[in-house]
């Protein structure tokens, strides 16, 4: 007997995008009375202006909720067209229940598959790598990718090395299928000897071990971005928006120096979401694209090149045409 399988697209694009934030705004002087900063202090080593923090009964889940709304009405696709949610995150209150099944059901999508991914803030561009997979395999036909973190639950409010850094927010894309090629292939991988550097003190506050992640940020992830456009058949002059993992902006300026010195252009878009929105994790690659849009900084049509990295650690990237 021989087994059937099913005839999935022959390629897929980002129809939609969408994000959200909380409405308290959280300033650098802001964290000065609570902690031993200063504006300058922060704006120097991370470039982070100012962040959003969610309310204590504002979950992860419902600012998940709000981004795929958005995600959806950009696209222009109803509930029901949509199959398999994937939420990449790192900061549910517990890993039982999951919150895509949760965030379906609040979007009307019924019966869908739908699961966690935890690659941290690597994880939106794993789930966009797998999502697209899943839809040229036939598994699925629309997947809603929600990047949602709600890092101020996991992080201690008076320690100045991470909590002038984190902060909580969702982003969303749509994915379907095309007929021509709008998302490269996922250049992707792991560095488990790594794992210490990133990590939960006493299974409650987020910890990381700065000068070593941003020691290995500029310089293995500049490769993995040249990476992911060799899959895709780009040359870095093709790159029109660069969106790194807003985790520090000195990180995102390195990336984008080593990606010019291979032959990017210097009007290369290149996100700095960061300096308003704090590190959100797997929200912050599709939150600043949705905010460059709306800022008219990036167009439908751009080639856009994302990646991300973090705990695990844990990296990933490819390219794709901006919706």
């Amino acid at each position: 007997m021989t087994l059937r399988l099913k005839q999935g697209a022959a390629a897929t694009r980002v129809l939609g995008i969408g994000s959200t934030q909380p409405d308290r705004v959280v300033t650098n002087d802001d964290l000065s009375k609570i902690m031993d900063t200063n504006d300058q202090w922060i704006r120097d080593r991370v470039g982070i202006i100012e962040r959003r923090f969610a309310d204590k009964d504002e979950l992860l889940v419902d600012m998940a909720v709000k981004a795929g709304t958005s995600a959806l009405a950009d696209a222009g696709v109803q509930p029901s067209e949509v199959d398999t949610v994937i939420v990449p995150n790192c900061t549910m209150p517990s890993p039982i229940p999951n919150a895509a099944a949760q965030v379906a059901d609040r979007l009307g999508i019924k019966r869908a598959g739908a699961f966690d991914l935890n690659a941290a803030c690597a994880g939106f561009c794993y789930a966009l790598g797998v999502a697209s997979d899943l839809i040229r395999a036939g598994s699925s036909g629309k997947v809603l990718v929600i990047g949602a973190e709600k890092l101020t639950d996991w992080v201690d409010p008076v320690d100045r090395a991470n909590a002038i850094i984190f902060a909580d927010g969702a982003g969303a894309a749509v994915v379907g299928p095309a007929e021509e090629p709008g998302i490269g292939p996922v250049a992707w991988g792991s560095a488990g000897d790594l794992v210490d550097t990133i990590y939960t003190r006493d299974h409650r506050y987020l910890t990381q071990e700065g000068q070593s992640v941003f020691r290995w940020a500029t310089t293995q992830i500049a490769p993995i971005a040249l990476k992911a456009l060799e899959l895709a058949g780009l040359q870095p002059s093709d790159v029109d928006v660069l969106v790194p993992h807003q985790a520090n902006l000195r990180i995102v300026d390195a990336i984008a120096k080593k990606l010019r010195v291979n032959g990017a252009r210097e009007d290369m878009v290149v996100a700095d979401d960061i300096k308003y929105s704090g590190n959100t994790s797997s929200a912050s690659i599709p939150m600043a694209l949705d905010h460059m849009r709306a800022k008219g900084s990036v167009k439908a049509g751009d080639i856009v090149l994302a990646i991300g990295f973090g705990a695990g650690l844990s990296y990933a990237g490819q390219a794709f045409i901006c919706p």
